[in-house]
């Protein structure tokens, strides 16, 4: 399916190469670069302290919390420990602070902390987590 044929089918959500897009939210011609920053904390309590935390200074839109289990070597030795996982979304301008923030509030003596692209996204959503985001 061509581009335009994409666009016309889909004129909400379509933003590939910084074409316009139609959100009903706002208008830009460039696309955002929207990150998941990852990491794990050993009770749920220390995990909403994260997402909470994090989420009230506007340093990411949202965060999910999900129970895991974790097998990593520490010290020499195997380890196998539930853990919880917080996966934050955010922009890539914001990386810096949202790892900082982490480190200041993370419990751990070596946090993990850890980022990926968000490459493709629907567009109204994006435009929620770059606003949710931002700077104040």
């Amino acid at each position: 399916m061509t581009h335009s044929r994409i666009a016309a089918r889909y004129p909400a959500c379509y933003n590939i190469a910084g074409r316009q897009e139609a959100t009903g939210l706002k208008d830009r011609t460039a696309p955002v670069n929207l990150i998941a920053v990852i990491t794990t904390v050993g009770s749920v309590e220390d995990a909403r302290k994260l997402a909470t935390a994090l989420v009230e200074r506007q340093l990411a839109a949202c965060a999910q919390i999900s129970q895991i289990e974790s097998v990593y070597r520490w010290k020499g030795a195997i380890q196998h420990e539930p853990e919880f996982r917080v996966l934050f979304k955010t922009t890539a301008a914001r990386y810096q602070d949202v790892e900082e923030a982490i480190r200041a509030l993370h419990p751990y003596e070596l946090p993990a902390i850890h980022a990926f692209a968000i490459e493709h996204v629907y567009a109204p959503y994006g435009a929620w987590v770059e606003e949710n985001s931002s700077a104040t």
